[in-house]
């Protein structure tokens, strides 16, 4: 690939969060219907190239991730379906952030679209981690940078996240054992 085109597309409703450290968008490749495998592999190229360390999938379904094995990206998937609780996933989620973030990673955060429960657990984050003191400031924070309105469902995950746990008392998970490479005698290691 050559041109223009060879460093990628940039993801739609791309922003940065906190500069050149994490950033949200909608799913790579779009969502459902709008979902174009060429615009996938031209958004994830882009994402290589700007040194993306890990992408970080809230989808309720794997849909992408081999995706991201194909290109050598690595990705996390913390499954946030609509309508479930959010604690556990939160109580995951935040402590692995900022444990990739203090390890000086790159991270893109993502589900289908960029919408309230994207800014919610952004905002969330933010208040959690101690970077934005209060959920006022969070909120406001998350609604300037992705310009627009957090409805009340972004603002209930906010005020969730500032009930977990706070960063120390926290862990992340444990990592989980994944399958690498086929050894040289044709087996799976673990």
């Amino acid at each position: 690939m050559r041109g223009r085109w060879a460093a990628g597309i940039v993801p739609r409703n791309f922003t940065w969060i906190v500069k050149d450290r994490l950033a949200v968008s909608e799913r790579p490749g779009g969502y459902a219907r709008n979902h174009r495998k060429v615009r996938r592999q031209e958004e994830l190229l882009w994402l290589k190239a700007q040194g993306f360390s890990r992408v970080i999938s809230l989808l309720g379904s794997t849909h992408n991730l081999h995706a991201y094995d194909e290109l050598g990206l690595t990705w996390s998937h913390f499954p946030i379906p609509p309508g479930s609780d959010l604690a556990g996933p939160l109580s995951q989620l935040y402590p692995s952030m900022r444990e990739w973030l203090r390890e000086g990673e790159k991270l893109l955060v993502h589900q289908d679209e960029l919408g309230d429960r994207v800014m919610g657990i952004i905002a969330g984050y933010l208040r959690w981690s101690g970077l934005i003191p209060d959920e006022p400031r969070a909120i406001t924070a998350a609604e300037q940078l992705l310009k627009r309105q957090m409805g009340a469902a972004g603002r209930q995950t906010v005020a969730l996240a500032a009930e977990l746990p706070p960063p120390g008392v926290l862990k992340p998970p444990p990592p989980k054992l994944e399958a690498t490479p086929a050894s040289p005698d044709g087996d799976l290691a673990l």
